[in-house]
């Protein structure tokens, strides 16, 4: 590393080098917290009506089985659930790219490397759609999935990223400017620049507002159950969301009286709604 001269202390102090925007927090990071912050809020007030009510919900739900309200979402909408993986998957890509996990060079073993780096996470989550969704879910998310992490390496290639601890003033390796050492071709720079834009959207745009669409859409987050509610002497029969299990009984929000019940007997039904969408309210 170059020294340079503090002024304020008259000593020569180690320039660090830049850190990847990748390592440091791009957009794809701060807007994956965001909506894991907000949106299972979100879904679970419009729901449940808010306020009190919410916060019982979450109280009877244990902060456990808070990740429930996400999973759900993302289990009971497939075009959630695609556009998410492949986000993760980018993003993950991104930042193991960002400390080096892509290798650079030319050579075969490279190229299989690269290739090998690239295809594993999105055959993964194109498994776990397919498994859940469906064939032709699982076949578009893998390769969307591959599109945007085979982007990641070709932004290196093309010297529109740098590994950390790449100073910003040198020169992309070979490696990373072409199979041939040379500057890389205007289809490349094109390619790059797509992907770039691709991934922008789909993080900033596609994905929240897919997300609070199905916060909105008045569907319950996990199952729905009819259970036996005892209220003092009297047995009737209620429509619960499911938030835990207790022994042979089932700890719920009642949709009938607008608390928590202990429900036993509890059959399943088929529709998730408790109310209408947000946008035809």
């Amino acid at each position: 590393m170059a020294k340079t001269t503090d002024p304020a202390r008259g000593e020569s102090v180690r320039d660090e080098p830049p850190r990847s925007a990748d390592l440091k927090g791009g957009p794809g990071h701060t807007v994956l917290l965001a909506l894991v912050l907000a949106v299972p809020v979100t879904k679970v007030a419009y729901t449940v009506g808010g306020g009190g009510a919410a916060r019982d919900v979450f109280v009877g739900m244990e902060p456990a089985n808070w990740p429930d309200v996400l999973i759900g979402m993302v289990l009971t909408d497939p075009l959630l659930a695609s556009v998410l993986a492949v986000v993760v998957s980018r993003v993950v890509f991104a930042l193991f790219a960002a400390r080096g996990a892509v290798p650079g060079g030319s050579g075969v073993l490279a190229a299989l490397q690269r290739v090998a780096l690239t295809v594993v996470n999105p055959v993964a989550v194109g498994v776990v759609d397919l498994c859940f969704f469906g064939p032709w879910w699982g076949l578009g998310t893998g390769l969307a999935a591959y599109a945007l992490r085979k982007g990641v390496v070709v932004e290196y290639r093309t010297g529109r990223r740098r590994p950390h601890g790449h100073r910003a003033d040198q020169r992309p390796a070979a490696g990373a400017r072409g199979d041939s050492g040379g500057l890389p071709s205007p289809r490349l720079r094109r390619a790059a620049a797509l992907e770039q834009w691709v991934a922008l959207g789909l993080t900033t745009v596609a994905l929240p507002v897919l997300a609070f669409v199905s916060a909105l859409d008045g569907q319950a987050w996990t199952s729905i159950v009819r259970c036996q509610v005892t209220d003092g002497t009297r047995a009737e029969s209620n429509r619960l969301i499911e938030l835990s299990r207790k022994g042979n009984g089932v700890v719920g929000w009642n949709l009938d009286t607008a608390e928590l019940s202990n429900g036993v007997g509890c059959t399943g039904e088929e529709s998730l709604y408790v109310r209408e969408p947000w946008w035809r309210g």
